[in-house]
This record gives C-alpha cells, structure tokens and sequence, in this order.
C-alpha cells in the first residue's frame, strides 16, 4: 500500500501530516511513502530529509494517480476532494461534524475518510493516537506565550533598582488538556494564575500545576460524556456569563480554552465583561472560528483592541504556529492509528471496531459513522451544518 502526504493548503497551516522519523515504522509494517514536494517546507522539513529517510518525493499529479491513502493534517480542499477517485482513502482532522457535506461527498466518490478527531478519547489504548490532545497540548502551550508576549508588562514579579513589578494575575477558561498547558506554562513565567471549567472534578489538576480554581455557585457541574463538557442551558450560561464577569475584571490575561465538539463554542466573555476590564489587559480566545468563539467580538486569525483599551486575540489555530513540535506529536497520532488499522501490508476496515467505529466516516459509498450520519440526516440540502471544534 502507498501511503501520501500532501502539501497542506490552507491559510496559516504550517504543519505537515508526517515527519522523517515516522518513515521507517511505516516502511517496517510493508507501506510504501510518497511524499509531495514541498510538504515539510513550512515546518522547516526538507525534501531531502524524506528522502533519506526511505521516502519518494512526487509531484502533486504523481501522488494523486498513485496513493492509496493520503495522509493530511485538516480537511482536503475543493480541488484536492474533487481529484480524489473511488478507492482511494484520506486521514486526517477532517471535522465531520462541522462539516458534513464534505463527508457525504467523498462517500459519493467512493473515498474511505478516516478522521482523527472521531476517535474515541476516553480508550487508555488510544492515547498514542490522540491527535486533539497533542495538538491541544502546543496550541495551549502558544496561548500562554502569546499572552505574554502581548501584555505590556511582566508575567513574573520583579524587583529591580527601578522598582518591583507585580506579578500578572491570569485567568485560564476551561481546564481540558489545552488550559492544563496553559496553566502550567503561565506558571513557568512566574503569573499567578486562576482557572475555572464547568467539570469540577478538573480542580485537583488544577492545583497540582499551582493554579487557584475559582468555584462558580451559578454552575455546579457540567461534565458531559467523552471528558468534555455539557452545552449549558440557557439559564446556566447567563447565570455563568453573569458570575464570570467579576473573576474576569480583575485579572490582566485570560485565555479561553472551552468547546463544544459538534457545536458552537460557548460565549464566555460577553462584550459587558470586555467593558469591565482595564486598559491594557489581553484575551487570547482559542475557540475563535468563522462559527463564533469564547469571546464576544473575536475574529478568528486577527487582532483587535476594543474601545477600553483590551487587545482580543482570535487565536483558533496556534498549534499550526509551532509546526515543528505539533508536525512531530501529529506524524506519532497518525503512525500509530495507521498501523493499527493496517493488516498484512493493506487497510484493513473493520466497522464493528471499538477504535474504527469512531474514526473511519465514510466507507463503500456510505457515510457510516453514526454520529456524522445522524447529522447528515437531519441537515437539509443548502442548510448551515453545525460545526464544533478541537478541544
């Protein structure tokens, strides 16, 4: 079987599906690589470096006519979905519940889409497949940064001849794998750091990392299933949005963290609690995309100041701004989903799969992943699907 990566198209995208270290494991296991030309450039990965690690560099047509799975980071665009012929099977982050068009597409064409993010989380066995968490990991790691860096004074207190500088008081919005980094590496640049998440059961690994958990009296517990959170009801989220807006005044950072998977994330930072924050304060919101973010007024991939003075940062993909550590972490995901799903040298679907049953979308002309299904069947022709995002 040969097994393709292609060159990543989108805005901003700076990763790539699979590394030269990832070669030799997929070589060992009878698989074949195909690596387009360019694909690792952004990521600081030269053709040459594919080459010696027992890859074939190709052009775009090449990969095209000879792949039998293409191995990307998000989801294909037009043009790459519409080359794609029947047979043919595609692994990446394709969001199918954001997207479900694209689903039911390529099962039209007879493509096999395979989709990390489908994969079922809570399975001790997967974690070496869990592209969300390693890539919430570095995206969580570059919120604190890019807090710091925007923040027109110290993260840590210091004392100097010319004064002491008080510490930054930061708040951290959601406490899944990206906050917990978040929290950690604030902490690392010496911030005093409070965190809030509607699970509770977070405020031990919050204070383990040395954070403060703020309690809310407003939201008691909205655990869901799969460890993420419940969508609130409508009472809850005001009630929330209400209480929350004291904590957020007072600190001069706050990064959000929380999503919905298959829905819209949930406003946290009204445009009230916005008015109600100092001047020069900074609200990096990662749940920032075209369906809306954390924060009232973020546009995704752009900085604004609001009239007080708060710089927002629409900040939705940060793991593609570190894109050799996030290329290195998702090449290990997709290697290792790759050969557990590989028998004797060839794919090998099996629906009826713990594993499978979550991540393979489409197959034989079907969408057949339930979830994606359910969602293609109550979406009429021309309606806005829901969408969601990586934790």
């Amino acid at each position: 079987m040969k097994v393709a990566v292609v060159k990543e198209s989108a805005p901003g995208e700076r990763r790539v599906a699979l590394v030269p270290e990832m070669i030799a494991r997929l070589r060992g296991a009878g698989l074949e690589v195909l690596v387009e030309s360019g694909a690792g450039d952004r990521a600081w990965l030269a053709d040459s470096a594919y080459a010696e690690a027992g890859a074939t560099v190709v052009s775009r047509a090449e990969l095209l006519a000879d792949a039998d799975l293409i191995v990307m980071v998000g989801k294909p665009d037009r043009q790459l979905a519409g080359a794609l012929r029947p047979g043919q099977a595609i692994l990446g982050l394709l969001s199918p519940l954001a997207d479900p068009g694209l689903a039911a597409a390529l099962a039209a064409q007879g493509v096999t889409a395979i989709s990390l993010d489908g994969l079922p989380r809570t399975l001790t066995r997967t974690q070496g497949m869990d592209a969300l968490s390693s890539q919430a990991n570095v995206a969580g790691y570059k919120a604190a940064l890019l807090g710091a860096a925007t923040f027109g004074r110290f993260f840590p207190m210091l004392t100097t001849a010319a004064g002491t500088a008080r510490p930054a008081k930061v708040l951290i919005l959601g406490t899944g794998v990206a906050g917990l980094q978040a929290i950690g590496t604030a902490r690392r640049l010496g911030a005093v750091v409070s965190a809030y998440d509607v699970r509770p059961q977070t405020k031990t690994e919050v204070e383990s990392l040395g954070g403060t958990f703020i309690e809310l009296a407003s939201v008691r517990d909205a655990a869901g299933e799969g460890g993420y959170a419940r969508a609130l009801t409508d009472d809850e989220r005001q009630a929330q949005q209400a209480e929350l807006a004291g904590h957020i005044a007072r600190h001069d950072v706050v990064i959000t963290t929380a999503q919905v998977p298959g829905r819209k994330p949930p406003l946290l930072v009204t445009e009230d609690a916005l008015k109600e924050m100092s001047a020069g304060a900074v609200v990096v919101d990662m749940g920032s995309s075209p369906l809306g973010g954390n924060v009232a007024g973020s546009v995704p991939g752009e900085t604004i100041v609001t009239g007080n003075g708060v710089t927002v940062i629409g900040a939705g993909n940060l793991a593609a701004t570190v894109p050799a550590a996030s290329s290195a972490f998702l090449a290990r995901n997709i290697t290792t989903l790759l050969l557990y799903m590989v028998k004797d040298g060839a794919l090998a679907i099996d629906p009826a799969d713990e594993i499978q049953a979550g991540v393979v979308i489409t197959h034989d002309g079907a969408v057949i992943q339930p979830a994606t299904a359910a969602l293609l069947a109550t979406t009429q022709p021309g309606d806005d699907a829901p969408g969601g995002a990586t934790p």
